[in-house]
Formats: structure tokens, sequence, C-alpha cells
């Protein structure tokens, strides 16, 4: 069931287009940062077809808005809070206070990261399921 996302208005008079930066990170567009991606849930570890699942999901994913992502369904371009709690690796030290958030990039499989501002930090490819507690 493909639910169509109307992309919000950027209130053109409240920001012109060299203030861009200075709208909400909510009606700005993702960053993804992969700095943080490594060990057992690695891109190097995907499969060929998940590799280009998880370049075209990017794609996709950065036609949005923030806002147009939390609106939509966790299980198409919309992710899911995942709690610390339920993380079966140790989470590095310098980001243990952050709210991880999950996307799928190849059927039902998640990316694992944190938001900040308007930059998504992959922590995590959870290819086989196995990072956290799926329920």
């Amino acid at each position: 069931m493909n639910k169509k996302i109307n992309k919000p208005k950027l209130d053109v008079k409240k920001y012109r287009v060299h203030d861009a930066d200075e709208a909400p990170p909510d009606l700005k567009i993702p960053i993804f940062s992969l700095s943080l991606l490594g060990g057992d849930y690695c891109l190097s570890k995907c499969e060929r077809d998940e590799k280009a699942s998880f370049a075209d999901t990017l794609y996709k994913l950065s036609q949005l808005t923030w806002m147009q992502l939390r609106q939509a369904d966790k299980h198409g371009l919309g992710y899911e809070k995942i709690h610390t709690t339920s993380i079966r690796v140790r989470i590095p030290d310098s980001i243990k206070d952050r709210s991880f958030i999950a996307f799928r990039f190849h059927g039902k499989a998640p990316m694992v990261g944190y938001r900040d501002q308007q930059i998504f930090y992959v922590i995590w490819i959870d290819r086989s399921f196995t990072l956290y507690d799926h329920g």
C-alpha cells in the first residue's frame, strides 16, 4: 500500500533561498554519514544486491524531509525508534546517550543509527536481523 507523502512547503516569506540553513531540521532533507560504520555490521559485509538496495534507499530517503520520513510507515520509507536496551552489541561510549532509529533498506533489513539535526549517522547494517530484538 503506497501512501503519497506530501512535501511540506517552506514558508518563503520566513526563509529566503540564501537563508535555507536557518530552516528547522525537520523541514530539511537528511544527510547520511557512514563515517561510524564498521565491524560485523558494516556495508562491506553486504552482498551486491544488498549494497544496491542500500544506495537506492539512501537516494529515496534523501528526496524527503525529516518530517515526511517521521510520518511515513516504518516498513516503508519511515523509521522506527530502537531502544538501547534491545541492542545486542556493545554501543560505543561516545554515542551511548543517543536515541537510535532504524530505516529499512533491503526488504525489512534495517540500517540503524542516530540523528543529529539534519545528519543521520549509520552505525550498523543489520542484514541478518541479529543486532537487536525485533520483537
